[in-house]
């Protein structure tokens, strides 16, 4: 498929931990390349913590270089505060790899399950083994990163899926 692996940054927003995973994608193949966490303090003033994502997000993408990145949509509905500082980090999630000149796709939580595990409803212990399994080798610094691979893992499997069918699109419209 790929003539060179294309290297997938999955991204899980959080405000206070932000985690990231690194993998390859030859088209068939997966291979754990990263993980770690972008973590804010919680006494710091908003704008500081989102500026500190920022600079952490664009370090990693300068020293990781990606060719892609994948971000997990977020549900909050308990508390609307929280839920509004979380929508501004997910803001600065998304906005760094796209200032990067990266493709940037979006997966919700049940999405991201059903491609990894099969299943729309897995716990997470269920996401963490098959990210194990698919990535042997992985340890997980924090459960942030182990999210941010299975999203990158989704994003490996449906960008698979989006080439074959735009290449079938493509040779239609030829024929």
């Amino acid at each position: 498929m790929a003539s060179r692996p294309i290297r997938i940054l999955g991204l899980d927003p959080g405000l206070q931990h932000t985690g990231w995973g690194l993998v390859e994608h030859d088209g068939y193949r997966l291979r754990f390349c990263a993980e770690g966490v972008v973590s804010t303090h919680a006494g710091d003033d908003l704008h500081h913590r989102l500026l500190a994502l920022h600079q952490g997000l664009a370090r990693i993408i300068a020293e990781q270089s990606p060719d892609e990145a994948a971000v997990e949509h977020t549900y909050v509905a308990r508390n609307p505060e929280s839920a509004l500082k979380l929508g501004q980090a997910r803001g600065v999630v998304l906005l760094a790899p796209a200032l990067a000149g990266l493709v940037v796709r979006e997966y919700g939580a049940m999405e991201v399950k059903r491609a990894v595990v099969g299943n729309g409803h897995a716990a997470k212990e269920q996401v963490q083994a098959m990210v194990r399994h698919l990535l042997p080798g992985v340890t997980f610094k924090r459960a942030d990163a182990a999210d941010a691979l299975a999203i990158a893992i989704c994003h490996a499997h449906h960008r698979s899926t989006r080439n074959a069918f735009s290449a079938a699109v493509a040779k239609a419209a030829a024929s």
